[in-house]
């Protein structure tokens, strides 16, 4: 039997980069796009060359992303391409839309014009950031309260992709994804800021870490779980909408605390709001400090998802716990694999 083929746009992200390896392990065909760069976007997907095709699209342009699909004929689109950052959403809303909302649609017309709507099955990698502040634990039936840009162009491309399921009997589904992590998460995030800073302290960073809302409440999983259940929803009979998520909460300040705790570090707080700082219990050194302008102008206290229709109808649970996440993103960004990077 021939192998599938599946395109992963966004591919040299850390979602496109951890769904591409297990889909190599499960023998498929790993096509991927990016938008063209004038630097070296492809870090996260060094160990898996030359096993995967990356392709130049983008979903600002129908055209490209039509090129693709009739260059190499998929049985799986996974579209993971996105404006990421909710924060960077708010000084750029209008990208965010066009890439987010706007591009998902483009996507799917692309796939209806080309005949591909009828033989590929179609993913879109909706986010728990279109519940907002909206009552926890949220679940499918949550009304969306979006909060951000980013959740607003997400929630648009949900909609997107059930009107042509609906209008065109595409196999389309939306995962409904909580915060979910890895080493691979961009430095630019939160947890990764958290990981990096740890690690740097024991290089002999004299700075503090600076973060926003330390009280801030995220359902956070780890990446792999997550993309094993974008890979399962696609294996269904019937398309449809899935939350994944832990079904617990952590704070940002939880994080910080288990992060340093894997590196011998107690961090004791001192101060409150803005002037909020965490101190090495033993030296005294200030570890972290607040800064105001890290603060959303529309803030989500509290994200935690119940993911009891993924677990009913697909089999899925996520297996990697919060405390293991936080591990193994500490341990990657230690000061032993940072020296090993650079010197080899």
């Amino acid at each position: 039997m021939s192998r599938k083929t599946a395109l992963i746009t966004g591919i040299t992200g850390q979602d496109g980069a951890v769904l591409a390896s297990i889909l190599l392990e499960k023998g498929y065909r790993v096509c991927g796009t990016r938008p063209y760069l004038p630097v070296d976007d492809m870090e996260r997907l060094h160990p898996l060359l030359p096993d995967i095709e990356c392709f130049h699209a983008d979903l600002g342009d129908m055209a490209s992303i039509a090129r693709v699909l009739e260059s190499i004929s998929p049985e799986e689109i996974y579209n993971l391409a996105a404006m990421s950052h909710v924060q960077v959403s708010f000084a750029m809303p209008e990208l965010t839309g066009n890439i987010n909302a706007l591009g998902v649609g483009r996507v799917l017309e692309a796939m209806r014009m080309t005949g591909f709507s009828k033989s590929a099955r179609f993913y879109q990698a909706s986010s728990s950031e279109m519940f907002g502040n909206a009552p926890a634990p949220q679940s499918e039936s949550t009304p969306f309260e979006p909060c951000s840009p980013y959740g607003i162009s997400k929630l648009h491309a949900y909609w997107t992709t059930r009107m042509y399921r609906d209008a065109y009997g595409f196999h389309a589904s939306n995962g409904i994804l909580f915060n979910h992590e890895s080493p691979l998460r961009g430095e630019q995030f939160v947890t990764r800021k958290i990981t990096r800073a740890v690690g740097e302290f024991g290089m002999g960073r004299k700075e503090p870490l600076t973060l926003g809302n330390l009280d801030a409440r995220r359902d956070w999983g780890h990446a792999h779980d997550y993309m094993r259940g974008a890979w399962m929803m696609l294996q269904q009979d019937v398309p449809g909408d899935y939350v994944l998520a832990t079904g617990e909460t952590h704070s940002v300040r939880e994080f910080v605390e288990r992060a340093f705790a894997h590196s011998g570090r107690t961090v004791v707080w001192d101060g409150e709001g803005v002037k909020e700082t965490g101190r090495d219990k033993f030296t005294g050194a200030v570890l972290v400090s607040v800064d105001a302008a890290l603060f959303r102008p529309t803030e989500i206290h509290c994200l935690i998802g119940d993911p009891a229709k993924a677990r009913q109808m697909l089999g899925w649970k996520p297996e990697i716990s919060f405390e293991n996440l936080v591990a193994e993103m500490v341990e990657a960004d230690s000061p032993a694999r940072a020296l090993k990077r650079i010197y080899g």
